[in-house]
């Protein structure tokens, strides 16, 4: 099946592809970096605190290209144990206890500690999380965070930090990381976050900056 873009959207695919190679090897800087072009973003993750012992050359990039209807962004990450699963989210707070979190999708490592992926969402000043009322919600995983059935109400939650987790475990004890169990996978039973956005402060997130 041939999947077509409208021509922003490829552009900005371009334009991420092209750029790949490069933001795996730039350093993170702490402060967030816009480009020549108001409508692109670009700033680093950092290695979290829980995984600085074991992982403490992890470091991210992430680019958001803002096409009008939604933004596109392409996240790079080095320094991480090869050949592993993360699973990437959108977060309320960086570090924990997190609030709201979106699973956002999932970014594998090459044999280098290597690794990328584009998403397609709306990741801007207007990421936000909402629930008007209570209702029924399936229970479909009863792991060790098993799912909630009935959701809790809440107003507009401004969500505009990122993080990165070990899909498991034992990847994280692989790599010389505590082996606790998160609730940070589609099957809720993850390893440790290895990259946040804590360079951020907690209330002002670099999602918030892209107007």
């Amino acid at each position: 099946m041939n999947i077509t873009f409208p021509m922003s959207w490829a552009a900005a695919l371009m334009a991420l592809s092209a750029t790949t190679l490069n933001a795996v090897a730039q350093p993170a800087n702490a402060a967030a970096q816009p480009t020549g072009d108001s409508k692109v973003f670009e700033f680093a993750m950092v290695v979290s605190a829980g995984a600085s012992a074991c992982v403490p050359k992890a470091s991210g990039r992430v680019t958001i290209h803002s096409i009008g209807q939604v933004e596109i962004m392409h996240v790079a990450v080095t320094g991480l144990p090869p050949k592993t699963d993360f699973d990437f989210f959108v977060i309320q707070v960086p570090k924990g206890p997190f609030g709201m979190s979106w699973y956002q999708g999932d970014i594998e490592t090459d044999h280098h500690g290597h690794g990328h992926a584009t998403f397609i969402g709306r990741f801007s000043i207007e990421t936000f999380m909402v629930a008007p009322g209570s209702a029924p919600a399936p229970v479909v995983f009863t792991g060790p965070f098993p799912d909630a059935s009935l959701n809790p109400p809440t107003n507009p939650i401004q969500m505009y930090h990122l993080g990165l987790w070990f899909d498991s475990p034992a990847d994280a004890q692989k790599a010389g990381c505590p082996a606790t169990v998160t609730p940070f996978n589609g099957q809720h039973d993850a390893g440790i976050q290895a990259l946040n956005t804590s360079n951020f402060p907690d209330a002002s997130g670099p999602l918030r900056n892209v107007k």
